[in-house]
């Protein structure tokens, strides 16, 4: 990922400087807890995604133009973080304690709640982008909060039950992962452009981006290298995820393989052999094979979407046809 990578090493600095800037507030405590997890980190993909897409755009001028609404994809992504830790009863993300963890879950909540709002003052006050697509940008930004919360909702609501079909799953992953990355390269776009078919690609871009990389992460949480991806081994097994994986395998095993692997699942066990047998029978099934084909086919409609724009920066656009090839080749 060596242009992607070069881009992002250039953003982070910038991204982070803004996000310092704009979340600094009284009373103190909701503040620190709401700067907690932004100054541990991360790897700030997704407004490097949106400063990309307007430099692959408007070269330098696109580019300056974005940083505030990427460092809004990036407050909204945060956000999500907080609440989510909270309801999984996480203690550590970035190597850090968990806000809730910290500052206790009121305050936590209240700290996302500020992200959350900041975000949308944030996008809204982009002097450097015409009021109307600064508008459409906070729209756009409000469609993936909301569809966020869909797809956690949905992915909640899959953990109890196992009549989960593929296409559910498929719509679960691009509500719970593509949406913000598909409102992350559109405000890229809406900082450059009032062409809507523009937008749109960049749009379509996004979204395929964030399922083909969900489809890699599930192919990852049961066949991954441990050592790479900081996993344990069968952790998906173990968790009893309903990834595309197990879902592939349980439609189409013959009926007594297909029951003993519920029945593997259903004990979400750490036995070993156990495991490594339920990995052996989604490997017989061709879900590897299914899920790795059905991420690239993502990947590759998302490069038809760049290679089809007319580009200002033709190493923008070189970074964002590779970002779609790395997500779905990555080892971790």
């Amino acid at each position: 990922m060596d242009v992607m990578g070069k881009f992002i090493e250039k953003y982070v600095p910038l991204i982070n400087r803004e996000l310092d800037r704009v979340t600094r507030g009284f009373p103190e405590n909701v503040y620190n807890a709401a700067r907690h997890l932004l100054l541990a980190g991360g790897k700030r993909v997704r407004p490097s995604l949106t400063l990309t897409y307007a430099r692959m755009l408007g070269g330098e001028e696109g580019e300056d133009s974005a940083l505030p609404f990427a460092v809004s994809v990036e407050l909204l992504h945060n956000f999500t973080l907080i609440h989510d830790d909270i309801m999984d009863k996480d203690e550590f993300r970035r190597g850090v304690k968990t806000v809730h963890t910290v500052f206790g879950e009121n305050i936590a909540i209240l700290a996302g709640d500020l992200l959350f709002a900041i975000s949308f003052e944030n996008a809204l006050s982009n002097e450097k982008v015409q009021p109307e697509n600064r508008v459409k940008a906070v729209n756009l930004l409000s469609q993936a909060s909301r569809i966020v919360a869909e797809g956690q909702a949905l992915d909640v609501s899959f953990e109890e039950s196992w009549d989960v079909k593929l296409e559910d799953y498929l719509d679960m992953i691009y509500r719970k992962t593509g949406a913000l990355i598909e409102a992350a390269t559109g405000m890229g776009a809406l900082a450059v452009t009032q062409n809507d078919g523009i937008v749109r690609n960049a749009r379509i871009y996004g979204k395929n981006i964030g399922i083909a990389f969900q489809l890699r992460d599930d192919v990852l949480g049961v066949f991954g290298d441990p050592s790479k991806t900081g996993k344990p081994i069968y952790s998906d097994i173990a968790r009893a995820k309903k990834t595309v994986l197990i879902l592939y395998a349980l439609s189409n095993l013959n009926i007594d393989e297909s029951e003993r692997l519920k029945e593997i699942l259903e004990g979400k066990t750490t036995d070993i052999e156990l495991l490594k047998e339920a990995a052996g029978l989604i490997e017989k099934s061709g879900a590897k094979e299914y899920a790795l084909n059905l991420a690239y086919k993502y990947s590759k409609d998302a490069i038809e979407m760049v290679e089809k724009t007319n580009a200002v920066d033709e190493d923008a656009r070189k970074a964002l046809v590779e970002f779609a090839k790395f997500v779905v080749e990555r080892e971790k």
